[in-house]
């Protein structure tokens, strides 16, 4: 087995799935920057200070005194000297938390802007999705097949497809490729095989599940029988149960099924480790776009990366999730009649207020507010900003305020005029393209990171990709402060901008705490420790994929020997 396929699979920071992005890994992580050396440094400095230890085994120091010393009067100056230094020391720090109060409250250099554009911390943990219990490879004989019509964006479809391999692996069942909803929003009927790499597809997942491109036919007496899949709808959010009874039951009648639409068809909290790593193995590694998708990606970070530093913006202020968030009221009388029946074709009816809404953190922000919010933690108009959105609903007049703070705005059509890409920049194309950008980007921030959204799977693969900085604002603590601003109260915006982002975590390891995905946070089932204190959270061996291997090879050959006994049995009866 190929050693790069190994370290990606286990516990280094996992490739993205091709050379090109690995490249770009060990270039934005691995290797130091300026400004890391130079927190490195500060940050020692501080150790130095405040550990009498390594003051008292600094090398050298013992003589310094000794030749300034001076007898006991100089020891008399200095410790005037210390005193007077402590009590400056004292009064200054009582003074701070007078003002400040709390870490939330002080001053606005609490926000490292520097330090930001460096990857979080990550504690010790590392991302593995490699199985660490008795895992065997997929029987030769399943129950049968599998079908899916995987619905929505790319971040929905993404979940579906995950959730598809592990209700395979569930059930004992070969795997249909799953199918992509060609919809009326997207206008686009790529399918799997146009986005993702169907050979590397199958090929990461052979310890996992079976998988075919299609439902082969049945011979009987000389003929072949086409296996008609047998249709269901399942729940949403369905438990594991529903799989291993009804959906089973009738896999076993029919000989195959077919689960349309699956975007959310699957339990997300599944109280077993091994499964949510399946999903892991999945999503960040067998799911890789193709080819001509990756070389496009690959073109535009080389050309922001030559630029310097760049963050990358899912700016989530389009009609169909403002229609979805009943978010109305400071759009023109026309623009709210498109919105709300564009609302009414495509969402269920529901009474939604604006102010309650945008209270509870529910409106996406809008481009001002966002550039209100990099602009309070301290980004100026120098930054380089990618742009991953669809079309702006409300046109220029809200994008303007935004262009005013930060005029450096690209997009993947900016960056690179392809043929490939203008023909298809709103659909699944363009949308992976943004999502690779996105997730190699130095931060990513998300406007909106509600259900069923493009932000939510790339939060959850920069997590996945090295703890790479995010930028998530907390909508609902920041509603209350523009409001203020919106009705004249200015006086000390930039302060609450800033006491509210310095709650927020900006990409290190998190609880997962409800509403957020497992999708959006796969830690700890899919990261790992090499020292931990739980056992649970050990490290994989490294010869894992080795150990998969022979378990592989073990079963091919059980099967083959059972092959050759059924084949030679009548012989042996004659």
């Amino acid at each position: 087995m190929p050693i790069k396929q190994t370290v990606a699979f286990t516990q280094q920071p996992p490739n993205p799935l091709t050379p090109f992005l690995l490249r770009n890994y060990t270039q934005i992580i691995s290797k130091p920057k300026k400004s890391e050396h130079k927190y490195k440094t500060f940050r020692s400095g501080i150790t130095f200070l405040f550990d009498p230890f390594l003051v008292m085994r600094r090398p050298g120091l013992h003589r310094q005194h000794g030749k300034q010393g001076g007898g006991s009067k100089g020891i008399y100056v200095k410790l005037a000297i210390s005193a007077v230094v402590l009590l400056i020391c004292t009064f200054s720090l009582f003074f701070s938390a007078a003002i400040g109060g709390n870490r939330g409250s002080l001053d606005p250099s609490e926000i490292n802007v520097e330090e930001l554009w460096e990857s979080a911390k990550s504690s010790g943990w590392r991302p593995s999705s490699a199985p660490r219990s008795e895992w065997p490879p997929p029987p030769k004989e399943t129950n049968g097949y599998l079908r899916v019509r995987c619905n929505g964006g790319l971040n929905q479809q993404r979940s579906a497809i995950c959730n598809a391999v592990l209700a395979a692996r569930i059930m004992n069942a070969t795997l249909v490729l799953p199918e992509l909803d060609a919809n009326s929003f997207w206008h686009d009927d790529s399918g799997f095989q146009g986005i993702y790499d169907v050979e590397h597809f199958v090929q990461t997942l052979k310890y996992d599940v079976r998988i075919v491109e299609s439902i082969p036919g049945i011979r009987k007496n000389g003929k072949t029988k086409k296996i008609k899949a047998h249709q269901i709808r399942p729940p949403r959010d369905a438990p594991i149960s529903w799989y291993t009874t009804v959906a089973l039951k009738k896999m076993q009648e029919h000989g195959a099924i077919y689960l349309t639409p699956f975007s959310h068809g699957l339990a997300e909290e599944i109280d077993n480790p091994e499964y949510q790593r399946l999903r892991c193995r999945v999503n960040y590694h067998a799911l890789r776009f193709k080819p001509n998708i990756m070389k496009l990606s690959e073109s535009i970070v080389d050309k922001l990366r030559a630029q310097g530093h760049f963050m990358s913006i899912h700016l989530r202020f389009e009609m169909d999730m403002l229609a979805f968030a009943g978010c109305f009221d400071m759009f023109r009388p026309e623009e709210q009649s498109i919105l709300k029946k564009y609302r009414t074709e495509n969402f269920a009816d529901k009474e939604l207020v604006y102010k309650e809404r945008r209270a509870i953190g529910k409106c996406p922000l809008t481009p001002e507010e966002v550039g209100l919010v990099l602009h309070a933690m301290a980004y100026d108009n120098s930054t380089l900003i990618y742009l991953a959105a669809g079309e702006l609903f409300g046109g220029e007049r809200f994008m303007k305020p935004f262009r005013d703070f930060f005029p450096r705005l690209e997009n993947h059509s900016s960056v690179d005029s392809s043929e490939e890409l203008a023909t298809n920049t709103r659909g699944l194309l363009g949308s992976a393209v943004d999502y690779m950008v996105c997730l190699l980007s130095d931060i990513f921030m998300p406007t909106y990171d509600g259900p069923s959204n493009f932000a939510n799977n790339l939060l959850g693969h920069r997590l996945y990709y090295g703890f790479r900085t995010t930028i998530r604002p907390d909508r609902k603590g920041l509603t209350p402060i523009f409001i203020d601003r919106e009705n004249g109260r200015t006086a000390g915006f930039e302060q609450a901008v800033r006491r509210v982002m310095l709650e927020t975590n900006f990409g290190g390891p998190h609880k997962r705490v409800p509403p957020e995905s497992f999708y959006t946070n796969s830690w700890p089932e899919c990261f790992c420790q090499m020292s931990p204190k739980n056992p649970a959270d050990k490290c994989p061996p490294h010869n894992i994929l080795e150990i998969l291997d022979r378990q592989l090879e073990n079963q091919v050959g059980s099967d083959l020997e059972a092959s050759v006994e059924t084949n030679s049995a009548p012989s042996k009866e004659v």
